[in-house]
């Protein structure tokens, strides 16, 4: 199913208002900014209002006819004075809601991307990273549009619409009555034109988060682009999302210009038919030419406030769809939680044997392929255990659930007796570090990427971790040392200094639970020299599981749980395992010296 049909279908409801209420409680904070705005706008507004009639007046009074005893000098003076009023009523605005809108979406990005960072693995899993970046980018622009730009703007063509009629049907009741007959329908249009506007601006929206989402994928992995010469694949495949967009954006412009016809065919024809009816009324002596004046510039002032009043409609209804993608993610509910009953647990309370009862797991998405098939597993405090498997057999699901990345369909997982499900989540991870086999860092210096494991600690702190990891030596021969920017996703480092990286990063955590996955598999003899020496040093002292593929690197561990189809099928240490005639461990083994033998 596509994003676009997986979204529920917007409508002006209770939700949709109480939606609204929801992403103003942002702007509650700064709401005497907002007034103070308002009241500057409202005044701009009815001043600017005031010229239409002034330019009359002094139109009447250049022919002898005006009402009122003041000299065209005069009205000169009062036009002046109320420029300098707008100026600076229009400058009292503007930083008003600079502020408003300013600190407000910047809290409402703070709350989305919070929202985001603390949901679980299963909310990464089903969501794209470009579809996300695209959430906290234009939909929190769409936003931040409307509260600097677009409501003010909408407000200030409602004010103007509404003494604009209020003016003319003071001074002018017939020509007026003429003109607030092509009003009721304009309105109506203008809602059914901004409810399929919006819908169409929901669908352009999802398919440009599409967009993003290919083109960071490609970008990310551009050396597997490279690779297999993909580079026209993936131009096509984002060419086809863009045409989509195009498509979209065609329709679009398509009913916006369907609308502009109709104001122009409707509204401006009726405008001019109104100036006919007052030419006649000047010629017959029952308007003075200033008045016709005034009702010829109040006419054309009222016809584009009607016009923008529903561009801007649009583009406030438009961001309904945007405030509903931002809240849908806000009030999911999140993984970290530290208002909950569970233990608060420092590391120094997290202790103990690690034991997997009976533990069952399938996706939720595919129920009938169970992951694990009733998993037991004792792994004492401090030992290295290793779990051994061909792919899919459930072994990196078994350290996921470790670290409650994700939680069994049945059965427990208890850390010295105690289910790691009462544990404060947040607490309980601290106790962990990891070196994967596809070591990410960030696009910062070496140190930040070691201090990564403990954010606060001390440059000594970060310089014996990188030298009981065995690199210091090759962060020594860069110009810059601890300093040097790894580039993106550490892409200026080799595999095995990236390693070492990782490694220092662990220790400098000083985890209680360890885990490895296959840390050195993809390594040249020398890099894994030093990568295993410096994991040795790791794993002193350390509860450690390791996800083993070369079986040569686990020889020396103290247990070894061999996994297939997601049930252990055979445990014990290296020599006993190879001790079973038949032993799916003696054949895993067997076939791995082969082909050392072959190489």
């Amino acid at each position: 199913m596509s994003e676009k049909e997986e979204k529920p279908k917007i409508k002006f409801d209770k939700s949709t208002w109480s939606n609204v209420l929801k992403i103003m409680k942002y702007m509650r904070p700064y709401r005497w900014y907002f007034i103070f705005g308002m009241l500057c706008l409202s005044l701009s507004s009815v001043m600017f209002m005031l010229f239409p009639a002034a330019a009359g007046e002094m139109a009447n009074t250049a022919a002898g006819k005006s009402k009122y005893n003041y000299t065209i000098n005069q009205y000169g003076l009062f036009f002046i004075v109320l420029l300098v009023a707008q100026g600076i009523l229009s400058y009292g605005r503007s930083i008003a809601l600079a502020v408003v809108s300013e600190r407000g979406v910047s809290q409402v990005r703070q709350d989305l991307y919070a929202a985001m960072i603390t949901q679980p693995v299963s909310f990464f899993e089903s969501n794209k990273v470009g579809e996300l970046t695209s959430r906290i980018t234009g939909d929190v622009e769409q936003l931040q549009n409307v509260f600097s730009v677009t409501l003010a703007e909408f407000i200030r063509q409602l004010i103007t619409l509404v003494v604009g009629i209020a003016i003319l049907a003071y001074v002018t009741p017939k020509l007026s009555l003429i003109m607030l007959a092509t009003f009721p329908v304009i309105v109506l249009l203008a809602i059914f034109f901004g409810r399929y506007i919006r819908k169409l601006s929901k669908e352009r929206q999802a398919e440009v988060a599409i967009s993003n989402s290919i083109a960071e994928e490609s970008l990310h992995s551009f050396n597997v682009v490279k690779a297999f010469t993909n580079e026209l694949f993936e131009m096509k495949r984002y060419n086809n999302v863009l045409d989509k967009v195009v498509k979209i954006s065609l329709d679009f412009a398509r009913v916006k210009g369907l609308f502009f016809i109709f104001i122009i065919t409707v509204l401006f024809g009726g405008i001019f038919f109104i100036l006919w009816q007052g030419a006649l009324l000047v010629q017959s002596g029952q308007m003075a030419i200033g008045d016709l004046f005034s009702f010829i510039i109040y006419t054309g002032i009222i016809g584009g406030a009607i016009a923008s009043l529903g561009t801007f409609y649009t583009q406030l209804a438009g961001a309904l769809g945007a405030t509903d993608r931002i809240l849908e993610i806000m009030e999911s509910t999140p993984e970290l939680n530290h208002q909950t009953n569970s233990i608060e647990s420092p590391a120094a309370v997290l202790h103990g044997d690690i034991e997997l009862k009976n533990v069952q797991f399938h996706y939720p998405s595919r129920p009938e392929n169970g992951v694990l098939n009733g998993i037991n597993m004792h792994i004492e405090k401090g030992s290295k255990v290793a779990l051994v498997g061909a792919s899919g057999a459930g072994k990196s699901t078994i350290v996921s659930m470790l670290m409650r990345f994700h939680d069994p369909i049945s059965g427990e997982i208890t850390i010295g007796g105690v289910n790691i499900k009462d544990y404060d989540l947040h607490a309980f991870r601290k106790n962990f570090a990891t070196v994967p086999q596809d070591v990410i860092l960030f696009g910062g210096t070496i140190r930040e990427n070691i201090a990564y494991g403990k954010p606060e600690a001390s440059d000594a702190e970060i310089m014996e971790a990188a030298e009981k990891a065995n690199a210091m030596q090759f962060i020594s021969s860069f110009h810059e040392g601890l300093d040097t920017v790894v580039g993106d996703r550490g892409i200026r480092l080799s595999g095995g200094q990236k390693q070492r990286i990782a490694i220092a990063r662990a220790i400098l955590r000083d985890p209680k639970f360890l885990i490895l996955d296959e840390a050195t598999s993809s390594l040249d003899a020398e890099s894994e020299h030093l990568v295993q020496d410096a994991l040795n040093t790791l794993m002193e002292g350390r509860t450690s599981l390791i996800i083993a593929h070369r079986l040569a690197t686990i020889v020396n561990v103290d247990k070894i749980y061999v996994l297939n189809d997601g049930q252990v099928i055979e445990e014990g240490t290296h020599n006993e395992l190879m001790s079973v005639e038949d032993g799916w461990y003696r054949y895993l083994a067997s076939m791995q010296m082969t082909k050392s033998a072959l190489v």
